[in-house]
């Protein structure tokens, strides 16, 4: 697909200047553009790679706005421009509508004839599948599964009974909605499983990663609200809640009923404890472990620097001793204190 900058410039505004007909076939980075590609530079610090790129277009702050004298769109948010004008150069294939020779599709299912089942596809008794999805090959959709329109499912999907899905979701290769939570009742040390009887509800142009796990309820449901982006392999146990446009990055562990804000930002590999709150506007650091809930907005960081092993151990010793320096300390205080007493008249 192919556009000129002034086709960009009256879909995604920002001030147009130079050859407002230049032709633009795709997004490179701007170190490696071409003729016929364009590039962006998000942070004044990398404007000096202007200079010296040979792209045919480029985005840029505000700043940059006489760096270069190449074709280019001024813009304050210049990432989201380039997010948007990508879009829009590769847009997402679809498969043509119809269902696939080798897909099994119960009598009683509900299917549009918009809508793609591809090979290997299992859907169950009773799902409903909305307008223009497209189920990718080998996916497994349970009984009763109800999805909205304009759906996309890469392969080996699979979706337990039950579940509720909005439209414009998106899910990733081998992802799993839906599974059994981690209920289990102690029994003189052996391990009876609770029945997990809840459902997922995901909401509209929800994304989800691949090989990302989403329990479902234990009683009550868990709940993925519009707009939440989920990273690859992140764990999401039962009866969860996750507000609207909160983003989560790969390998995060959110244990079960933790309900986090809406618009949150949770960095790659940290880990919820389950049964707390997150406000709405938080911001997690990656690896940091959550213990209590977080009552107001802000920056969240547990985890510590790496350094170099020797290093590392001998600070790891003083770790393992600090309440008894925090004792020795306290009671130094002390004795200063008193001999301060002392020497007064």
């Amino acid at each position: 697909m192919a556009c000129t900058l002034s086709d960009f410039a009256s879909r995604f505004g920002g001030e147009l200047l130079g050859d407002a007909g230049l032709e633009i076939t795709g997004v490179a980075p701007i170190e490696r553009a071409g003729a016929h590609e364009i590039a962006f530079v998000s942070q004044a610090k990398y404007l000096r790679d202007v200079e010296s790129t040979q792209a045919g277009a480029l985005i840029l702050p505000p700043e940059g706005r006489d760096r270069t004298e190449r074709p280019r769109i001024i813009t304050t948010n210049p990432y989201l421009y380039f997010a948007r004008v990508s879009a829009l150069l590769n847009p997402e294939p679809r498969p043509e509508p119809g269902i696939h020779a080798t897909a099994t599709v119960h009598a009683e299912a509900s299917v549009p004839k918009s809508a793609s089942i591809g090979p290997g596809a299992v859907i169950g008794r009773g799902v409903k599948i909305g307008e223009r999805c497209a189920i990718g090959p080998n996916c497994v959709i349970g009984e009763q599964v109800t999805i909205g329109d304009d759906c996309l499912f890469h392969a080996s999907v699979t979706i337990y009974p039950n579940c509720v899905l909005g439209s414009r979701v998106i899910l990733h290769g081998g992802c799993v909605i839906g599974s059994d939570g981690f209920g289990l009742a102690n029994d003189q040390g052996r391990w009876v499983k609770i029945p997990q009887v809840g459902r997922v509800l995901i909401g509209d142009d929800v994304e989800v990663g691949a090989g990302t796990t989403i329990d479902r309820g234990a009683l009550d449901d868990t709940v993925i609200e519009e707009g939440v982006k989920l990273d690859n392999l992140i764990q999401v146990a039962h009866n969860v809640h996750i507000g609207a446009h909160t983003a989560i990055a790969a390998c995060t562990g959110i244990a079960g009923s933790a309900k986090i804000g809406k618009y949150c930002m949770i960095g790659g590999a940290a880990m919820i404890h389950g049964h707390l709150e997150i406000a709405d506007k938080v911001k997690i650091s990656a690896n940091t472990l959550i213990t209590k809930s977080l009552t107001k907005p802000g920056t969240y960081t547990s985890a510590l620097p790496f350094n170099e092993h020797s290093e590392w151990l001998k600070n790891a010793v003083h770790l393992r001793n600090l309440d008894k320096m925090v004792s020795r300390i306290k009671e130094l205080e002390k004795r200063i204190s008193e001999l301060e007493g002392k020497k007064q008249p």
